[in-house]
């Protein structure tokens, strides 16, 4: 589609990667807007007490740098090798970024999409003109109020964040959490902030052996300082008897120190930490409201029992696809992710500071003109940087642009 046909492009989700498609959009002159359901990188936001481990210069681009210093030339960024937090980056990047003249005419806040679908046809009508008729979109604001919009272009940057995966063997629910899920944390809490009365000297369980799950654990030991009475049990499906991966010489400080962390903790139970290998969770159920839970599970073939104060699942999220459920998108059976992301993702090995840009055609779909961007077209992948997506906010612009040289990022490399 070339530029001068002004496309009318709808971004959905107001976060990282979707500012940055809509700030691509601007510098190219088309009419964007910009559907975010809460606040601007809601998100980021709920988890943004955390550090990133990665350096605010992978986490920024030339385009929005120079956006923010054009409106404002005496504010200060990070330094492109500083790791700040979430709510850090937020302040200083992604809000000054939305606030922009270029972007904040766009933004569409407290507005819900719900659904998507194409004018005049369902999910099964093929045909060749599908791409020639307009996206409608099923908009919801903060009242409940709804109404359809149209838009010819549709980039879904929407994350995962929001979808936290069950606790259950297979991926399913275990006995009895879906009642429970109410009472469970599926994001990051913060342990050692706002959070601290919920954990303070409490039994917790935090099922994962990932970074957010080594967050938790650590956070809980610094916690079980001042509250010995406090205790974590700590499971994990794999075998690993240190949870998480090292790498040599890694280049992510702070991915480092959390992961030597975490697993002396898991190793030496240091900090009231009980550390279970090899394990699933076989029962989940609610004692009522901030009344605990009794959990039964598998561990390396013995079933044990616990009687806890609090849930944590750090076991990852999934896309929601409902989104798209009336639209032709096909997606990987492994990630739930559009099939050209996942199928790339697969011919790559090693860690995620390695994986290189997955090209243009990874991310059509047979859904002409709508395309999935950030972490929810890595979908149950959790190797997603955020300088990931802003090469993918490249990449979908060459093909909207019809120009596969076009890179807006070039001139302030």
């Amino acid at each position: 589609m070339a530029i001068s046909s002004s496309p009318r492009i709808a971004v959905l989700g107001a976060g990282p990667v979707g500012l940055e498609a809509a700030l691509y959009a601007r510098a190219l002159n088309m009419p964007v807007t910009v559907y975010e359901r809460g606040r601007v990188a809601e998100h980021l936001q709920r988890w943004g007490h955390v550090k990133l481990f990665s350096p605010f210069g992978m986490n920024s681009t030339s385009l929005g740098r120079t956006a923010i210093r054009t409106e404002n030339a005496k504010h200060e960024l990070p330094g492109d090798q500083d790791c700040v937090t979430g709510r850090d980056h937020v302040a200083a990047y992604l809000e000054p970024l939305a606030m922009t003249g270029q972007l904040i005419e766009c933004l569409k806040l407290d507005a819900r999409v719900v659904q998507i679908g194409r004018a005049g046809l369902l999910k099964g009508d093929v045909t060749p003109k599908r791409g020639e008729r307009p996206f409608r979109l099923l908009v919801r604001d903060a009242k409940g109020d709804e109404r359809i919009d149209e838009a010819d272009i549709v980039l879904d940057c929407t994350g995962t964040y929001g979808q936290p995966r069950w606790l259950g063997e297979g991926g399913i629910p275990a006995v009895g959490e879906t009642a429970a899920r109410p009472q469970v944390a599926g994001g990051l809490e913060d342990i050692l902030g706002k959070d601290r009365p919920k954990y303070a000297g409490k039994t917790v369980l935090v099922v994962g052996a990932g970074y957010t799950a080594a967050t938790h654990v650590c956070r809980l030991g610094e916690l079980a300082a001042g509250h010995p009475e406090q205790w974590t049990i700590w499971l994990a499906r794999g075998p690993r008897s240190t949870p998480l991966p090292r790498h040599a010489n890694d280049p992510l400080k702070e991915r480092d120190r959390l992961a030597a962390k975490a697993n002396m903790l898991a190793c030496r139970g240091e900090g009231n930490v009980e550390f279970h290998a090899g394990s699933t969770v076989e029962s989940l159920v609610t004692l009522g409201p901030d009344k605990g839970f009794t959990v039964t599970a598998s561990v390396a073939g013995k079933s044990m029992t616990w009687n806890v104060d609090r849930v944590i699942a750090s076991v990852g999220y999934s896309p929601d696809t409902t989104l798209h459920r009336e639209l032709q998108i096909q997606e990987c059976p492994s990630t739930l992710g559009p099939i050209g992301v996942g199928t790339a993702l697969a011919k790559q090995a090693g860690d995620c500071l390695t994986i290189p840009p997955l090209g243009p055609a990874a991310l059509k779909t047979p859904e002409p003109n709508f395309y999935i961007l950030g972490a929810k077209s890595y979908g149950r992948n959790g190797q997603f940087l955020l300088r990931a997506g802003f090469e993918q906010v490249r990449e979908v612009f060459t093909l909207i642009a019809g120009n596969p040289k076009l890179d807006l990022y070039a001139a302030g490399r």
